[in-house]
């Protein structure tokens, strides 16, 4: 007769000792870290450092006179940027490297039902992080420039430091992609129980004041990158609930009936 402890348990037997799973994240930190070499040695060849400057300095010299450009303040400046842009668009390129090497970490660890539940997550907040840098990168930088420009002086030459414009960007970049993990943290904290649909249904009205005030905060103090951040949160918020309704009903774990036909 088999042990019904083990019989209803996939994950028996299983356990690590601690300094093996010390031994595995590091295993895992190398591999991430060694694609992020490969990341940047490749985007080092093509499009190189300068062709990424000129990439995200797109949105701003569109509103800039035809001959001007971007100045480099600081004595290192034209070095230590484009060195900057290169690691984090190397980042951004290995971010599925990256999540697969949480995901190589964590799923022994992880019963079936719950690795059914993991890997579109994993999919998902990838795609939403490039989503939301992309909509900063093509539509919040050209109409945000756009509408600060309004306000230069005709004696005023707008001509901005090439490393706050980096840092401004990438600020940008990191507050949205986070910001567009909204349906991934709701859908975590309804399959966690740590709240239901209807609490998240009820709580909709206050999200949205949450949502203002977060953008008010993370973003420049203009009203179009604050609505731009702000409306896209509420969108996702919706998306999240829809989305914590059908990770519910169809990754669940199995219910007491399958285990106890596992037993016998």
């Amino acid at each position: 007769m088999s042990d019904p402890d083990k019989s209803t348990d996939e994950l028996a037997g299983s356990e690590q000792p601690f300094v093996q799973h010390l031994m595995e994240l590091r295993d895992r930190l190398l591999y991430g870290i060694a694609g992020l070499g490969v990341c940047m040695a490749l985007l080092a060849i093509w499009p190189g450092p300068s062709g990424l400057i000129d990439l995200i300095a797109v949105p701003i010299r569109a509103h800039m006179p035809p001959d001007a450009k971007l100045i480099a303040v600081g004595v290192f400046s034209p070095f230590f940027v484009p060195l900057k842009v290169l690691a984090m668009g190397a980042l951004l390129l290995s971010l599925p490297w990256w999540m697969y090497q949480i995901w190589a970490f964590v799923a022994p660890g992880l019963y079936s039902h719950e690795k059914r539940f993991a890997v579109p997550l994993i999919i998902l907040g990838s795609l939403l992080a490039y989503v939301g840098i992309a909509f900063v990168q093509f539509f919040v930088l050209d109409k945000m420039f756009g509408f600060i420009q309004q306000f230069t002086p005709q004696s005023v030459a707008a001509t901005p430091d090439i490393a706050s414009y980096v840092e401004a960007i990438l600020s940008l970049y990191l507050a949205f992609g986070l910001a567009f993990q909204v349906p991934i943290v709701v859908v975590l904290l309804v399959k966690m129980n740590m709240v239901s649909v209807k609490q998240l249904k009820d709580f909709r009205g206050y999200f949205i004041v949450v949502a203002f005030v977060v953008a008010a905060v993370v973003t420049p103090p203009d009203v179009i990158s604050q609505l731009a951040l702000a409306v896209p949160m509420c969108l996702l918020y919706e998306l999240g609930i829809w989305g914590s309704q059908w990770f519910v009903r169809n990754t669940g774990a199995p219910d007491d009936s399958v285990k106890d036909g596992a037993a016998s």
